[in-house]
Order: C-alpha cells, then structure tokens, then sequence
C-alpha cells in the first residue's frame, strides 16, 4: 500500500500517492513567509533612510516618519520569526562529512550532476550557510540597531560608539541582502523547491535526486514505527 512520508516528528504517516513527501509542516511555511516578509519591507525601509536617492521608497509605508518610526519594529519582528525558525533547524544545519564533499564538488552541483555528489541529509552546503549567515546577521542588525534606536535607548552607548554602530548595521544589512538574492535566486534555479514552501510537499523524485539521505531517513522511521 502507497506511504506518504513526513518530515518531521509528530507527523503520522498516511496512506496517500506515493510520490509526494511531505517536507513542511503549515506553522514552519507560515513563520517562514513571515521572515521573509518582514526581511522584504526591513530592508526596503532601510535602504529608504539610508540615502537620499532610495527616500521615496518611504511612500511605501505612508511617509519619512511613519517609515523612520515602523523600521526597528519590523527588524524586531524580523528576530523573533526567525528565532522560531532557528530552534527548529539549527539541529538539521550542523555541518556534516557529505557537506565537505560538496563544496568540493561544486562543479558538478553547478552543472547538475547529482550521482556524483554525495547523499545529503534535509540540507545541503549551501542552505545550512545561508542558514547560519542569516542567524548572525541577523543578531549583528538587531544589536547595532538597538544601539542606534535613540527613541528607546537614547544613552545606551557613547556617540562614539553609536556611530560605530551606524557602520556595523549597514555593513550587516549589505550583507543580508547579498545572502538573501543567494538563497532566492537558489530556490528558483532548484526546479521543485518553492513548492516545499508553499503546498509543504515535494515531489520523491525531487527528494531522491537532492537529498537522498534525507529520504532514507524518512523510509526508516517508518519501518521503524510499524504502528504507524
């Protein structure tokens, strides 16, 4: 009888077409949408006080003051959405053997030929450094913003070091924003990754060609769990 097989503990596996895998559950697609929305209007905010030229992107959020006033609250949604994401996966983005091998094959994931890289666990190289350039980022924006945020901690630091501050965050916001056209423009160029963040599912053939062992790992928790 035909298995659908889920992804994460708690799921039940259901007799379903066997050709679908379930990768994520509704709550993780959610929170995940929203740190990526919230990413979106930060940096669209922040780039809109940050120069002269980029200051009509504050029509977007109804003015200069509206939009000087909405940017820290946006980068303060922006931690704890992705903090929800953070303690569900730092555990699956641990460096592992297979990730050394496929940086050092990189040729051949740039040219698609899966057999010969290794068999991967739910994440690859490249996602996992995403993942951990995104948590650092992430705290250096909220501290160095923290520090600049002068309508709540006005003498939390020296001006000296306020401005110290000022160059960390944008630095850091450079930096988030090259990560995050890394991590876009790789969910296009992966036929069949989008669909794990919008229907929760991807196709077995998707999972056996990326992420293989992943998959085998799924398959052994079945046999595993016959009660199930």
């Amino acid at each position: 009888m035909s298995k659908r097989y889920y992804s994460q503990p708690g799921d039940r596996i259901k007799e379903f077409n066997p050709v679908v895998v379930s990768r994520y559950r509704g709550f993780t697609r959610a929170n995940h949408w929203l740190t990526a929305f919230s990413l979106i209007a930060l940096l669209l905010s922040g780039m809109a006080l940050f120069s002269p030229y980029l200051y009509f992107l504050t029509g977007l959020f109804g003015g200069g003051q509206t939009t000087r006033w909405l940017h820290p609250f946006l980068g303060v949604l922006l931690f704890f959405s992705f903090l929800v994401l953070f303690l569900q996966l730092w555990r699956l983005n641990l460096p592992k053997p297979e990730d050394v091998t496929w940086v050092e094959k990189i040729g051949d994931v740039v040219k698609g030929d899966e057999e010969k890289l290794p068999e991967l666990g739910k994440y690859n190289a490249g996602q996992k450094f995403v993942f951990w350039a995104m948590s650092g980022l992430i705290v250096a924006l909220v501290v160095s913003g923290v520090m600049i945020w002068q309508q709540y901690f006005p003498d939390l630091v020296s001006i000296p070091a306020r401005r110290w501050a000022v160059l960390a965050h944008s630095l850091a916001a450079v930096a988030i924003i090259l990560v995050f056209i890394l991590h876009v423009y790789a969910a296009i160029w992966t036929r069949g990754t989008i669909s794990a963040m919008t229907r929760g599912t991807v196709t077995g053939g998707w999972a056996w060609r990326h992420h293989r062992k992943w998959l085998r790992e799924l398959a052994g928790r079945e046999r595993r769990d016959p009660a199930e």
